[in-house]
């Protein structure tokens, strides 16, 4: 019995501390914490392409899209970059013949949007 005790005291104890240090960050750092716990423990995503109100191209089964960086300077490059299922017959689901693909997405011009998999 004191042993469950003392295992839900350190509990409490470790949330309360982690509330703390938490409460103490910017929003940017707690946004960058949760993107780091979210890339950690992955994503559903998917990533519709539009041609005007059309919807053209879709990627399934995205864990996270990422800002490229430059290799020399480090400041980030105008396009995002990911990888994920090409859901070639647009059903949300990844079937036998869709593969896992790199993919690029130019921040000029490109008419898309990233969202959790509702299903």
């Amino acid at each position: 019995m004191f042993a469950t005790k003392n295992i839900a005291a350190r509990a409490i104890l470790m949330g309360a501390t982690a509330a703390l240090m938490l409460a103490g960050c910017t929003q940017e750092q707690q946004n960058k914490i949760g993107r780091e716990i979210q890339n950690w423990t992955g994503t559903n995503g998917v990533l519709e392409f539009y041609a005007g109100d059309k919807l053209v191209r879709r990627f399934i089964k995205i864990d996270k899209l990422s800002t490229a960086l430059g290799t020399d300077d480090g400041k980030p490059r105008p396009y995002r970059y990911g990888y994920g299922v090409l859901d070639d017959n647009l059903n949300f689901v990844a079937d036998a013949d869709e593969k896992r693909v790199y993919f690029e997405i130019s921040d000029y011009g490109s008419n898309y949007i990233f969202f959790e998999n509702p299903r």
